[in-house]
């Protein structure tokens, strides 16, 4: 037997314990099943077509009791067609290993699809506040903390708004967030004007259409005020984002409690794009600095080419 073939098994059985044990649910696991730390989100993606509801590395030990130094679990939010292995294969066991509490599940989906997160954005919001709600249950820990990309770092917003979470939510750092929507160049603007066109994508991907310029679920999420006080919001962004365009339309309102870094300003020499982010060093250095401010250090600046492709938000 092949080392792929071997490889596929180990997949297969896996999925396999991972429906049984509730993988992505927390239900009837202890400790979910996780697959292996991925270099990027190209890998982490063939990884899980074999494996679409494994739980990504360090995350989901429903034992875990988070410190004194790092109070709030972390929940990760997945974004656009993403499953949260996939999305989240190399940063959340970074997290765990800085002593954090890690969460990820997979919501807006068919269960056991590989992909996810393409429901209406409330629905995904409302899965992800239950998801959230058990985590504190579980943890005792008063409050989370969210790590979302694209669309996972706006649809949180849904969540504080109406759902609860302005009393639950300490910190939300956003990854290339889809927060004013994006128009993909002027494509999807484009595309939204063709009669026909929203449907037929919403038949398929309803989030997609609730993420376009000047959407209505985007002007309602928006109105009254981006953000609540009590809360920290980070948004880190990069420059080449080919997903979210234009790239500062990720950008929150300014506010004292909101923070907009654009990845070019802290390493010039980084390329990464929309896709890439989440694997990004500089990215995550960024990341464990939103979440632990005090103790915050200036990521090493390295070179990092663009991944070609990503998800519409």
């Amino acid at each position: 037997m092949g080392a792929t073939t071997r490889r596929w098994l180990t997949a297969a059985v896996a999925t396999v314990a991972a429906l049984a044990l509730g993988a992505g649910t927390g239900q009837a696991a202890e400790k979910e099943p996780t697959g292996p730390v991925q270099p990027n989100i190209l890998t982490a993606a063939l990884y899980s077509v074999g494996a679409p509801t494994i739980a990504p590395p360090g995350a989901n030990d429903w034992n875990c009791k988070p410190s004194d130094k790092h109070p709030n679990p972390v929940l990760l939010s997945n974004g656009t067609t993403a499953n949260a292995y996939e999305n989240w294969a190399n940063l959340s066991q970074k997290l765990a290993n800085a002593g954090y509490c890690v969460f990820a599940g997979n919501f807006g989906g068919a269960p056991g699809s590989f992909l996810q997160t393409v429901g209406p954005v409330a629905d995904t919001a409302k899965a992800l506040a239950a998801f959230g709600d058990k985590i504190l249950a579980t943890t005792g820990a008063s409050k989370l903390d969210v790590v979302g990309h694209s669309q996972g770092g706006m649809n949180v917003r849904y969540w504080i708004k109406y759902l609860g979470g302005a009393g639950e939510i300490g910190r939300l750092v956003g990854l290339s967030p889809s927060n004013h929507g994006t128009d993909l160049f002027g494509l999807l603007s484009t595309l939204e004007m063709i009669p026909g066109v929203p449907a037929a994508l919403g038949t398929v991907c309803q989030s997609c259409n609730e993420q376009a310029v000047g959407s209505a679920f985007l002007t309602d999420l928006n109105a009254g005020g981006e953000t609540v006080d009590g809360i920290q919001y980070t948004v880190i962004q990069t420059r080449y984002d080919d997903v979210v365009t234009p790239y500062a339309s990720a950008f929150l309102a300014p506010k004292p409690n909101v923070k907009n870094i654009l990845l070019q300003n802290v390493c010039g020499l980084d390329f990464t794009d929309h896709l890439g982010i989440t694997y990004d060093p500089v990215a995550q250095g960024l990341v464990l600095n939103a979440l632990d401010p005090a103790h915050a250090k200036t990521p090493p600046c390295v070179p990092v080419p663009p991944v070609i492709g990503g998800e519409i938000g």
